[in-house]
């Protein structure tokens, strides 16, 4: 939440009124805030500046402005008047931030300008006036400042590389069945981490190794009923879910999660490394095999590599793409043996794809029954909404558990609740909102299912876009706010769907999840 605390009246008569702006960001740099908040105190009694308020961010990565609380708190207040300062204090260029675009930088402080609020850079060897050698000079650092992080992503990335390609762990969340080890700097064995750990010193190094024996066999059997039994992953799920065992995440064993078991090269001894990037908190990116850092045989694996290359080999066969008109001549078949459709029978045929690839092939489940000849009706409208809504929810769910995953944190779902759980403690429930209509004053308004799981200390809303299929937009919102709220169609100017919560992209709200969540994950 933003810090912004007054200091007392009393410093007022002192002189020109100020509010300082303060920010730590996760890299451990050298000037912590108290250090800034000196600086800064030592430059307003030279100026003859009375710092009245104090915004700070700590621990806040100064790339993005989601994320920095008091600063936002900082521009709102300067956009709605209601600022009682005259200046803003800040130590220097790259604690303002250090966005990727320096025209983002100049434009929180034009809108601190054209309020009539000047900012000062109290360490920066210019003086903010104006001029054009200060012109110049800023902007060569905001650029500077920018740049600083882009050289730090590239050197991260290539000392992770490397000691991927030494053999070590890169991070995250050990398999199921393996387990991490940390060595010191001699490659002596130091402790086992267990899920939440952290190495204590940075000499200090992570390998993976195998787990418990009853884990091992778990995996193996996996390979062995779906390769040598020929068993499909779902079937291979029900059989587990029926013997309560629990999965890697906590959660029911799917046909995903029995996929993704079976395409771990990790099971084979190999580091792979840059599957997916998320640089400079901007985008996840999935990356293709020719930019994987890898390392063969790094530590003992749990299964037989000929058992492993079959599973692959099976897996691609069943990923041959049928054509359009052999998908729809099997939803033709299944209709005629059935006498009707319905998602969850569509989900559960064998050799039919998901309901929901269906979609993505024709627009909709309409149209599919359509072109096979059956007429379609409201319930298949309901069926498809339904649909749409678990694909939206399940892609956002699968960002944010890899995201957390990579930076060695666990996320876990429920379907039935769906309920999110982060690092075995914060609570996120999942819900949708559909665009329905627009108010005679032309806001759009929001269909929202609020059923928000009580439970729950956070409630992320995906808003879709006007086509009701995809994401536009995500609200993290306290669950008891949502609670609240008495209206079911939601506009976009209700108080639920304010500024602080909204979230262009999961790239910008994973990080806020990490912050909320009670372990220290470095980002």
């Amino acid at each position: 939440m933003p810090q912004a605390d007054s200091v007392g009246t009393a410093e007022t008569s002192k002189g020109r009124r100020a509010a300082q702006y303060v920010r730590m960001s996760t890299d451990h740099q050298r000037y912590s805030t108290e250090n800034q908040a000196d600086t800064i105190a030592g430059y307003a009694t030279r100026r003859g500046f009375a710092i009245i308020r104090t915004y700070k961010d700590e621990g806040r990565s100064g790339l993005l402005l989601h994320g920095r609380d008091a600063l936002q708190s900082l521009l709102t207040d300067v956009r709605s008047g209601r600022a009682d300062f005259e200046t803003i204090l800040v130590y220097d260029i790259s604690r303002w931030g250090r966005f990727q675009d320096a025209d983002e930088h100049a434009y929180y402080e034009f809108i601190c300008k054209q309020a009539g609020i000047k900012v000062h850079y109290c360490a920066e060897q210019f003086e903010n006036d104006g001029s054009l050698f200060s012109t110049l000079y800023k902007n060569m650092k905001r650029a500077m400042a920018g740049e600083w992080s882009r050289d730090l992503s590239t050197k991260v990335f290539i000392g992770q590389s490397r000691i991927v390609t030494l053999g070590f762990f890169g991070g995250g969340f050990a398999s199921y069945g393996l387990r991490r080890e940390m060595l010191d700097e001699s490659g002596n064995p130091k402790a086992i981490l267990e899920h939440g750990q952290r190495k204590n010193l940075q000499t200090d190094r992570v390998i993976l190794r195998p787990g418990p024996t009853a884990e091992i066999k778990l995996v193996n059997r996996i390979f062995s009923s779906f390769v040598v039994d020929n068993k499909l992953g779902t079937e291979i799920a029900t059989e587990l879910n029926a013997e309560r065992i629990v999965s890697p995440y906590g959660k029911h064993w799917t046909v995903q999660t029995i996929h993704n078991l079976l395409q771990n090269e990790r099971y084979l001894g190999h580091n792979v490394y840059n599957r997916t990037s998320f640089k400079l908190q901007q985008k996840h990116v999935v990356n293709p095999p020719e930019m994987w850092i890898r390392k063969d045989n790094a530590f003992q694996g749990i299964i037989a590599p000929e058992i492993f290359a079959k599973a692959q080999k099976i897996l691609s066969k069943r990923r041959y793409r049928l054509s359009d008109q052999e998908a729809l001549d099997r939803l033709a078949g299944l209709w005629r043996r059935k006498g009707r459709l319905s998602c969850a029978m569509i989900e559960k045929a064998k050799g039919l794809p998901s309901p929901s690839n269906y979609i993505t092939r024709f627009g909709s489940l309409a149209v599919a029954y359509r072109l096979i000849g059956l007429e379609f009706k409201r319930r298949y409208y309901r069926a498809e909404t339904s649909s749409h809504i678990t694909a939206v929810i399940k892609e956002a769910v699968d960002a944010i558990v890899l995201y957390f995953e990579r930076y060695g944190g666990s996320a876990t779902f429920s379907d039935e609740s769906r309920l999110l759980t982060i690092n075995q403690s914060l609570k996120v429930s999942m819900r949708v909102a559909r665009p329905i209509s627009e108010s005679h004053r032309g806001e759009q308004r929001y269909r929202l299912v609020k059923s928000a799981c009580p439970s729950s200390d956070l409630t992320l809303v995906i808003r879709l876009d006007a086509s009701k299929t995809k994401a536009h937009d995500y609200y993290l919102l306290p669950t008891d706010l949502l609670a609240r709220s008495r209206d079911r169609q939601l506009r976009l100017c209700n108080r639920v769907f304010a500024e602080r919560y909204r979230y262009e992209n999961l790239g910008e709200l994973s990080p806020t999840l990490t912050r909320k969540s009670p372990l220290n994950i470095a980002i």
